[in-house]
C-alpha cells in the first residue's frame, strides 16, 4: 500500500507542477527584469524572534504595512489567500513584509489568525525596522508608487534571486505598451489575474533554467566516460 502511494505521488506531482506552470496567460515565456541588482534587506531588519531576512537567492514577494496594520489586514489576507496560499509549497519561495518598530503585536495577532486558513506559514517573513530606514530602502527600489505616510502601501513588488525587480515591461496580448513594477494587494482580482501569471511565469523560468543545468551536466558526465573508456 505503501509503495502504491509513493508511486501515485510520483505520477502525480508532475503534472501538478506542469499545469501550475502551464496555465500562466501571459505573453510572455519570461518575466522582465525592471531594474537589476536591488539591496538586500539590512542584517539589523529582523523579525519578532530576532532572524535576519535575506532576499538573495529566493523569489520574493516584497511589501511594506506601515503603521496602520489594521487598516492593511485585509490587504494581507488578499495576499496570503490570492498567491502565497499557491506557492508555499515551493521552498525557493518567500513573501517579505517591512514593517515600522512598535508593530510587533499587531503583526503577531493578524498571523494567528492566519493560522486558521493556511496550513504553514514558515515562507512568511516580517522585519521591523525604523521608519526613515523603511522609507530610505523603499527608494532604492524605484517604483512609480511612493510610499504612504504611515511609512506602508497597499502595493507590492516580485523581486528574483539576484534581487533583481521584475515585472511587465513592453506589449501586453492586445498590443498595447505596458509597464507594472508592482501588484495591489486592495484587488483580489489584480492578484488572482496579473500576479498569479507573473509569479507562476518567474517559477517557470527557474525550472527551466535548472532543467537546462541538469541536461548540461548529463552531457559532461558523458562525455568524461566516452574518455576514460577511449583511454583505457
Amino acid at each position: 500500500m505503501k509503495n502504491k502511494l509513493i508511486l501515485g505521488l510520483l505520477f502525480v506531482l508532475p503534472i501538478a507542477t506542469y499545469l501550475i506552470f502551464a496555465s500562466a496567460k501571459h505573453n510572455s515565456l519570461f518575466l522582465p527584469i525592471l531594474f537589476e541588482y536591488q539591496q538586500d534587506l539590512p542584517q539589523d531588519w529582523q523579525t519578532s524572534s530576532g532572524e535576519s531576512v535575506q532576499l538573495e537567492n529566493k523569489i520574493t514577494i516584497l511589501g511594506f504595512t506601515g503603521f496602520d496594520i489594521a487598516k492593511n489586514k485585509g490587504n494581507l489576507f488578499n495576499l496570503n489567500q490570492k498567491i502565497y496560499n499557491k506557492y508555499a509549497g515551493f521552498t525557493d519561495f518567500q513573501v517579505v513584509m517591512v514593517a515600522p518598530k512598535g508593530t510587533e503585536s499587531d503583526i503577531v495577532a493578524i498571523f494567528e489568525k492566519f493560522k486558521t486558513v493556511s496550513e504553514d506559514l514558515g515562507g512568511w517573513k516580517v522585519v521591523f525596522a525604523d521608519p526613515e530606514e523603511i522609507k530610505t530602502y523603499f527608494e532604492t527600489l524605484q517604483l512609480i508608487g511612493n510610499l504612504g505616510e504611515d511609512y506602508g502601501t497597499p502595493s507590492v513588488v516580485i523581486i528574483d534571486k539576484n534581487i533583481n525587480l521584475r515585472g511587465r515591461k513592453g506589449k501586453n496580448k492586445a498590443g498595447e505598451d505596458e509597464y507594472k513594477d508592482s501588484y495591489n494587494t486592495i484587488s483580489a482580482a489584480e492578484l488572482h489575474n496579473d500576479m498569479t501569471d507573473d509569479v507562476k511565469i518567474l517559477l517557470r523560468e527557474y525550472r527551466l533554467a535548472l532543467k537546462k543545468n541538469e541536461a548540461r551536466k548529463d552531457d559532461f558526465r558523458d562525455k568524461i566516460k566516452e574518455n576514460i573508456e577511449k583511454n583505457k
